[in-house]
């Protein structure tokens, strides 16, 4: 160091301000790009403008240093070590960096597939793991670290690793065999024969969480989706049918009472939100009670959620309407037979004494 002038230092220093001011420029001009493509709907550009913003003033600094270091003559072996540490250092940002772009990349992928609702980070986890392990090797190896010991020390490590977290893998693999299976995806309504219920919410590397009907999330491991029983309610498709039971009185028309329930039923399809128009609207009469015909009305729903809303609806206008109809409502009665022997104190007409 002691070749080196004050002449170099301070073009040194010049060079390494300058590589900052482009740094500063670059950093607010990516910003301004980026902000830009977020007002956009492509998912890409911000992808782009992202990569961009994260590169430029690290780079620009990196390079910044290393002209400083050629301008400033460092000896031989100085230089040398220089490089490798700067080498090292632009691999491992530009790691982080392609890290960042290929797990936004894999998500909106299955943004794309799988719809607003869809939201699946064990995927982007599992990338940005890779993308990350093979940079650092790759880093380990500009430096000058042997990487094939560090394979077989990873490889015993690994298997270690492997026996103590167990339920950890376990459930990441139950993850990534859930989504490939596509048992669910996020947005569909699930129920679980332990009694949890909810819209998927997302499926990560240990967890799936699910929002219930109140607006709570519930945290299920994903193992647990192996070993219990599951319905779906948007398989095969979203809608579904809806089973609406009531009565009537036995001195109804049934089959006036029977067109009255279809004409409600299809004036809902038509007109409340989440009804299929056009579907069929079926009444089955299918029991016979104390005082009253029980019967079911079936319905469609075009989603799970809506089920709630169209019998609330149907509900109110068949009430409204044998209303109008002057249809006696079911009331519940018991008819009394009193023997008049019985009554008068003489014997009644089995033989017996009156009581």
């Amino acid at each position: 160091m002691g070749d080196v002038s004050w002449e170099r230092v301070i073009a040194a220093g010049v060079v390494l301000a300058a590589a900052l001011a482009i740094a500063v420029f670059l950093r607010l001009l990516t910003g301004r790009l980026f902000r830009r493509a977020g007002d956009t709907r492509w998912a890409w550009d911000d992808i782009g403008a992202r990569l961009m913003k994260d590169l430029v003033v690290p780079v620009s600094v990196l390079l910044g240093l290393w002209i400083s270091a050629k301008v400033l003559q460092l000896p031989r072996g100085t230089l040398d070590v220089t490089a490798k540490v700067l080498t090292a250092v632009t691999i491992l940002v530009v790691t982080l960096a392609l890290a960042r772009l290929i797990a936004a990349s894999v998500a909106s992928v299955a943004l794309a597939r799988q719809g607003v609702a869809g939201n699946v980070t064990i995927f982007a986890n599992i990338t940005r793991v890779i993308v990350l392990g093979l940079g650092i090797l790759v880093m380990l190896g500009s430096l000058g670290v042997s990487i094939t010991p560090l394979l077989g020390a990873a490889g015993i490590g690994g298997l270690a690793v492997a026996l103590a977290l167990q339920d950890t893998l376990s459930n990441l693999f139950a993850g990534v065999h859930v989504l490939a299976a596509k048992t669910i995806e996020p947005g569909d309504y699930i129920k679980l024969a332990t009694g949890q219920e909810g819209y998927v919410v997302d499926i990560n590397w240990r967890n799936t969480s699910i929002r219930t009907l109140s607006d709570n999330i519930e945290v299920i491991p994903n193992m647990r989706f192996s070993d219990t029983i599951l319905t779906n309610f948007h398989r095969p498709a979203q809608d579904m049918s809806i089973l609406v039971y009531a009565k009537v009185a036995y001195d109804v028309d049934l089959d006036r009472f029977e067109e009255i329930l279809t004409e409600v039923g299809h004036d809902v399809m038509k007109e409340v939100q989440g009804g299929v128009a056009g579907s069929d609207v079926l009444v089955r009469f299918d029991d016979f009670n104390d005082s009253t015909v029980g019967f079911h009305v079936i319905l469609r729903s075009s989603e799970f959620g809506d089920q709630f809303r169209i019998k609330h609806e149907f509900l109110k206008r068949l009430h409204r309407t044998i209303r109008d109809e002057g249809i006696a409502p079911p009331y519940w009665h018991h008819r009394v037979l009193v023997d008049e022997a019985a009554r008068n104190g003489e014997p009644s007409r089995d033989g017996e004494p009156a009581v």
